[in-house]
Parts: C-alpha cells; structure tokens; sequence
C-alpha cells in the first residue's frame, strides 16, 4: 500500500528490553523512528500504540501485529529464540 510503512519489535539481545522502530527504505538504519520500552515484558498493545503514535505514527485501518520467530543463529536449531512483531503503519495525521 501506497503510504504505508512496517513498523517491528524485537528484544534487544543483551538487555532483553524491547524496542519499537518503523522501517523507512532508504534510509539508514541509525535513523529510523525508535522507542526504547524499560522492561523485558512483552509491551501491550495499548503501549506500542503510543509509542508509535510519539513517533509520529498510526497502524493502518484492520493492521494486526505479526509474530516471527528467528534464531540468533542461523541454522542452529539449539540456538536461541528470537520474536519479531510487525505490523503496517501510515503517518499519523491529527
């Protein structure tokens, strides 16, 4: 969709706090829009919502946040678990 961005969130892997941040092609990675959640349980719905809407974002009319799972080492089904959200953002319009 035109306008439409992904936003994700994953755990850090060394804290284990999680972080919100939405994708922008193009752009370097050091500047995507970022929030940083204090904690290593699992942010609400209502909570990344807010963060996103701080951000200057807003999920799109039906989004529904995704779960992936990825491994820390590729190929290594011992390795440890790692859980992606994702769900599709627009800019948010007041």
């Amino acid at each position: 969709m035109e306008g439409t961005f992904t936003a994700q969130m994953s755990a850090s892997r060394t804290s284990g706090r999680w972080r919100l941040y939405v994708v922008l092609l193009g752009v370097p990675v050091s500047q995507w829009p970022e929030r940083a959640f204090g904690s290593a349980v699992v942010p609400t719905v209502q909570e990344r919502s807010r963060a996103l809407n701080a951000l200057g974002y807003a999920l799109t009319d039906g989004a529904q946040w995704e779960w992936t799972e990825d491994s820390e080492t590729p190929d290594d089904p011992s390795s440890a678990v790692l859980l992606i959200a994702s769900v599709t953002v627009r800019e948010a319009t007041e």
